[in-house]
């Protein structure tokens, strides 16, 4: 065949194949109605596919934060018909004039793009809803989930959801309007693992409102990535005792397991119920939380702080002692015209001295480390010492924020020679100025989360691991490599022991100032603490750790305006510490004095009757 006949015959296949094109679709669109109808009935719908969001569980995988099914319900403005307006929002729940509102601004976003009209539905009373849905064009349920908290505690430790602002919105491309973010707590450190990945579906619609069937098979579709879990150190029965302890009182608790680094409890008191910042009510019940005069958003674990008042002296003692300034059988008479203390023998040892809180003893004691004599000038002299003091303090994880996985923890204060030369002037200031600090006043700050560190490097000799909540993200056995470096302080351990010692008579010898904390079976080191508090009763703390031997628990409990450490802390920390140990409790008779104490009303009393006495001087 030459090359003329080759391009007829080319020319005529070309032809017969457009020629059977153009029959079959005249009959498709002409001849068979079926064809034309169908069509007409179908639209392609872009639903997205929204990943269920990491759950978080305790130290023994019991549940902490589940997902529960809920709807947004749905409206692409261009598919609306006419429809009885008064019938939608009666059923969706919705003030007739709220809903034409958002439907103008979903129609000035975009009339073919789906925006929420109604969010948050639970699936109970979306399922009755959806039955209704075929006589109202254009609106669809799309499904997501919501958290719940199965054990209703930990507020302040998991944190909540909250819709994006149109800031992250344009700050970070993979959220859109109507997307959620966590807000505080593990929810917030921990959003990239948990949140997961958004998936995209093709569907077909047909006029009454009904789904069809996947568009071409779902080839488009990308599947949604479920988000990972979070594995915490967490011990659920101790976090629901430490909760019930702190009812109607001001203040915190953090227990540390001192291998690890493990956060074990977290209580912030007042708390709230995580429940409530959940679904529709969430803001409705957040402004409530918000000007209620106790804060019970503030978390004061992480965010308060306080005088360390008498705690500190255990750690003024260890760099006494590395610095060689005191040994451990140095005795001070206790002077009050010194320093105001209570009534107990002096002190002529640094065991008795812990023993017995000595005052005047600790003020002796920051003066060796402040005055050493290195320089015969004593504002220089003072300044030597403090910067060398300071040194050591900041190897104790003071002064600056620990790196734990929950946002907004405070790092407290602990002064320089550059911030008592601003107060005072350079040269302006020595011994004499800043003897308060001796004792943990003055302007010594400390968080509750850097005291339980405390007391986990005083359970170690001299080591911590930086404090942490989550010990696996994705699976139980995936440790978090960044909490496995050992952080050591500038003291030497042997110094240690003598301090131990003199924890453990703090409870468990006469004279001691927290016998109120002291167990039959278990050895438990600790150290009271009295914060002065200008503006009512003083703060009480007590830090610790348990057994003696091979400590498994350190801890920190703080109680506003409750006056001395071991009227209510130290009990408190020894009911948690009993809990956690023996998975029991032998002393419901003290678990009920504590409950049933009232502080913040006791506080609000004191305050009225002290106010006319403050305003006359």
């Amino acid at each position: 065949m030459n090359t003329e006949s080759r391009k007829y015959v080319l020319i005529a296949a070309v032809l017969f194949i457009s020629s059977v094109f153009l029959m079959r679709l005249f009959w498709i669109q002409v001849v068979d109605g079926k064809w034309k109808a169908e069509a007409a009935n179908m639209a392609e719908r872009k639903v997205t596919v929204y990943p269920s969001r990491g759950l978080i569980y305790d130290r023994k995988e019991r549940l902490l934060v589940a997902n529960t099914p809920v709807y947004d319900l749905m409206v692409v403005p261009k598919e609306v018909e006419p429809f009885d307006t008064v019938a939608l929002c009666r059923l969706i729940g919705v003030q007739e004039l709220e809903f034409r509102e958002r439907l103008a601004t979903a129609t000035k976003y975009s009339k073919y793009k789906p925006s929420v009209i109604e969010k948050q539905i639970p699936a109970d009373q979306f399922a009755a809803i959806s039955v209704h849905l075929h006589k109202y064009s254009g609106f669809f349920g799309q499904s997501r989930t919501l958290r719940t908290y199965p054990p209703h505690v930990a507020a302040h430790l998991l944190g909540y959801l909250s819709e994006v602002d149109a800031r992250k919105v344009e700050q970070d491309p993979y959220y859109k309007s109507g997307d959620v973010i966590g807000v505080g707590g593990l929810e917030s450190y921990y959003e990239k693992d948990m949140r997961g990945r958004r998936g995209v579906s093709y569907v077909l619609v047909d006029v009454h409102n009904n789904q069809k069937g996947s568009f071409k098979d779902g080839q488009y579709d990308t599947l949604a990535v479920e988000g990972k879990d979070l594995f915490t150190g967490l011990d659920l029965d101790m976090q629901r005792l430490g909760e019930k302890l702190m009812v109607n009182k001001k203040g915190s608790i953090v227990a540390l397991d001192p291998k690890t680094g493990e956060v074990l409890c977290l209580v912030s008191s007042p708390s709230y119920d995580p429940e409530l910042l959940v679904g529709r009510v969430r803001n409705t019940n957040y402004g409530v939380l918000q000007r209620d005069p106790i804060k019970p958003l503030f978390d004061r674990a992480l965010q308060a702080q306080y005088p360390p008042g008498s705690i500190f002296k255990i750690v003024q003692s260890l760099i006494a002692l590395d610095e060689g300034v005191i040994t451990v059988n140095t005795g001070f008479p206790c002077n009050k015209s010194l320093v105001g203390c209570h009534n107990h023998p002096s002190a002529g040892t640094i065991e008795q001295a812990i023993q017995m809180s000595c005052n005047p003893y600790f003020y002796m004691v920051f003066k060796r480390l402040v005055e050493q004599d290195k320089n015969p000038n004593r504002f220089k002299d003072a300044a030597i010492g403090l910067e060398e003091w300071h040194t050591y303090m900041l190897t104790f994880g003071l002064g600056q924020r620990l790196p734990i996985d929950l946002p907004s923890a405070k790092g407290g204060n602990i002064p320089d020679v550059a911030y008592y030369d601003r107060k005072y002037g350079k040269e302006g200031w020595a011994f004499s100025t800043i003897y308060s600090v001796s004792i943990g006043q003055g302007e010594v700050l400390v968080a509750p989360l850097q005291m339980a560190n405390l007391a986990a490097i005083f359970a170690n000799k001299g080591w911590y691991y930086d404090p942490h909540v989550v010990r696996a993200v994705g699976h139980p056995d995936s440790l978090q490599q960044k909490y496995l470096t050992k952080r050591k302080t500038g003291v030497d351990s042997k110094w240690y022991d003598p301090i131990q010692e003199g924890m453990r008579r703090v409870v468990n010898e006469p004279g001691g100032t927290a016998k109120s904390a002291r167990m039959k079976d278990i050895t438990i080191c600790g150290k009271t603490g009295t914060a002065e508090n200008p503006h009512g009763q003083d703060h009480a703390v007590f830090v610790c750790f348990a057994p003696m031997e091979n400590p498994k628990i350190a801890m920190a409990v703080y109680v506003e305006n409750s006056g001395f450490g071991g009227t209510w802390a130290a009990p408190i920390a020894s009911l948690l510490i009993e809990q956690y140990l023996t998975d029991t409790i032998t002393r419901p008779e003290v678990v009920k004095k504590m409950v049933e104490a009232d502080l913040i009303a006791k506080e609000a009393t004191f305050v009225k009757k002290v106010k006319p006495n403050r305003k006359r001087r």
